[in-house]
């Protein structure tokens, strides 16, 4: 009874109801996950911007046979002919005749080997090919292919006007060749040649982003057997900090100058996907910091989502911030937010500096920190091909291992920036790059850097090692001149160490004299110049009395 009376009733009930609206309800819901037409152009971009920086060829794209993925059947995937012809479709969109030709001339190529395309035919992509040609100032091939267009549609309007005016843009250029002036004809072949290669034209790349790119083929500068000698790998203790007395970290000199280091094995595998996962849900478009404004922005030469993280948030957070500063010596306390970026298709940030230049004041005015005295950069990720940082003015180049950290300074004892830190990331070719950086700044660094502002930056002071006081010259006597404590010329054998140190305004003693404080870090000459130190030796305080003329 019940079953016949309720149950068939319930039944009826679900037959006869109408699913549409809840799939189409939850479809809107979904859909805002979806990629949608910006993301889609992005991508194109991006498959464009690798084939140049890698000397990719079409054939090879299209057919997925990229390098890296031999091991990984899985990840081949092959483009149709509708797929190149959207990608020639995206540059010619963007004015880049250059890579319309390439990507047209390969659909092209592909409806003629027999594969099949619903919407689009040869009339269409010949029309494209003809345009994009003389675009480059090459007539005599967009000739050839508006004629061959018109073999298949001979009433193509647009097709029919273009033969007449290429025909006579051709006529007058014959004219001008028999003159003795052949350099536009030149130009285009040049142009031709380089696109065979795979590359632009040479008129349309500076210096440095020739550079930039060899780099990421890793076609780099090759060190010198003699500059290599002098590159080791360590364990580092940090001067006996005493969580590394016992277990110290591996660290290994990636450059000489300026000094990169690279830190192995930094952080478990646990940790790194516990960051991930904080990260995941609020990754957004990266932004840079307007240099001028210091306001935070999007660029179209930074292609990746990034994501901050407080130390508060995760124990996992605050526990990497300790980790960075017990390596380092720096104060993370005024460090920015842990940056988490992942760099996808293509994903790249161009040529840059971390610090803020003299005429950048306001730099990092939004994110309320000081100037980047060093930037510290974790690999939370192993990259199948590409992805790696390079340092285009010194021609070095790092490639992401996973749980591995590169560190290395930003600014000069001075406070001065170090051009040749000038870096980029290179877009990633296959796989997935995650990337953890850390940029400690100069609020509360300037004991460490040994850097001065105001006054006291002008300021002489003879100090004596031998824990002494007193101003003169004399033996066993350093000079500090804007605030760096330099060897006298007679000082003595004792005192050969590199010393250096910063000098602080203190208290008015009311004797006509200016009470300054003197931080010495001791370090082993045979170490690296204090500027580049991982870590420093004993601190030692003293107090001084300037002479009675005070500083102003």
């Amino acid at each position: 009874m019940k079953r016949l009376n309720t149950e068939w009733g319930e039944l009826e009930s679900l037959v006869l109801s109408d699913m549409s609206e809840g799939f189409i309800s939850n479809l809107t819901i979904q859909r805002q996950y979806f990629p949608n037409d910006d993301d889609q152009v992005g991508a194109a971009k991006a498959l464009m911007r690798l084939q140049d920086t890698y000397k990719l060829d079409t054939n090879v794209i299209a057919s997925g046979d990229l390098p890296g993925t031999s091991s990984m059947g899985a990840l081949k995937s092959a483009l149709t002919v509708d797929d190149c012809y959207d990608l020639g479709k995206v540059a010619y969109s963007e004015a880049d005749y250059f890579h319309t030709e390439l990507w047209m001339s390969q659909a092209l190529r592909q409806l003629e080997e027999g594969q099949e395309s619903a919407a689009i035919d040869a009339v269409t992509i010949l029309d494209y090919l003809s345009y994009s040609i003389y675009q480059q100032g090459e007539l005599e091939r967009a000739l050839d292919f508006t004629k061959q267009l018109l073999k298949l549609d001979s009433t193509h309007q647009r097709a029919n006007g273009n033969l007449k005016y290429f025909e006579y843009q051709l006529a007058k250029q014959r004219k001008v060749e028999e003159a003795g002036k052949e350099e536009e004809e030149k130009v285009g072949r040049e142009k031709r040649e380089a696109g065979i290669k795979g590359e632009r034209g040479t008129a349309d790349y500076l210096p440095e982003r020739r550079k930039y790119e060899q780099l990421c083929r890793g076609e780099g500068i090759k060190m010198t057997p003699r500059r290599q000698s002098r590159m080791f790998c360590r364990y580092f203790d940090n001067n006996r900090h005493p969580k590394y007395v016992i277990g110290p970290v591996k660290e290994e000199d990636e450059w000489d100058r300026p000094h990169i280091l690279r830190y192995h094995d930094i952080v478990s595998d646990t940790e790194m996907e516990l960051v991930k996962q904080l990260a995941k849900p609020r990754l957004r478009r990266a932004t840079i910091s307007n240099p001028i404004t210091g306001v935070l922005e999007t660029a179209h030469y930074r292609i990746s989502k990034s994501a901050w993280l407080t130390s508060y948030e995760h124990q996992v957070v605050e526990k990497i911030n300790q980790r960075i500063e017990d390596i380092t010596g720096l104060d993370v306390s005024t460090a920015e937010e842990l940056q988490v970026a992942n760099y996808g298709v293509g994903g790249q940030y161009e040529p840059h500096f971390d610090f803020g230049r003299k005429d950048e004041p306001d730099a990092f005015k939004e994110l309320g920190t000081g100037n980047r005295v060093a930037t510290w950069l974790l690999y939370m990720s192993n990259v199948s091909s590409g992805g790696a940082t390079v340092f285009t003015d010194v021609g070095a180049a790092v490639w992401p291992k996973k749980g591995s950290a590169v560190f290395w300074y930003n600014l000069f004892p001075s406070g001065e920036g170090d051009y040749r830190t000038r870096h980029a990331a290179c877009p990633v070719l296959v796989g997935n790059k995650w990337g953890e950086s850390s940029c400690c700044s100069q609020s509360l660094q300037e004991k460490t850097v040994g850097r001065c502002e105001g006054p006291v930056q002008t300021a002489v002071v003879l100090v004596r090692l031998d824990g002494g006081q007193g101003s003169g010259s004399g033996s066993g006597f350093r000079q500090a001149v804007a605030g760096r404590v330099v060897p006298s010329p007679a000082a003595s054998e004792a005192a050969q160490q590199d010393v250096h140190g910063d000098l602080h305004r203190g208290e008015d003693l009311g004797l006509g004299g200016t009470l300054l404080r003197v931080h010495l870090h001791q370090v082993h000459r045979r170490q690296q110049p204090w500027a580049e130190r991982r870590g420093w030796g004993r601190h030692t305080t003293m107090g001084l009395k300037t002479p009675r003329r005070r500083l102003r």
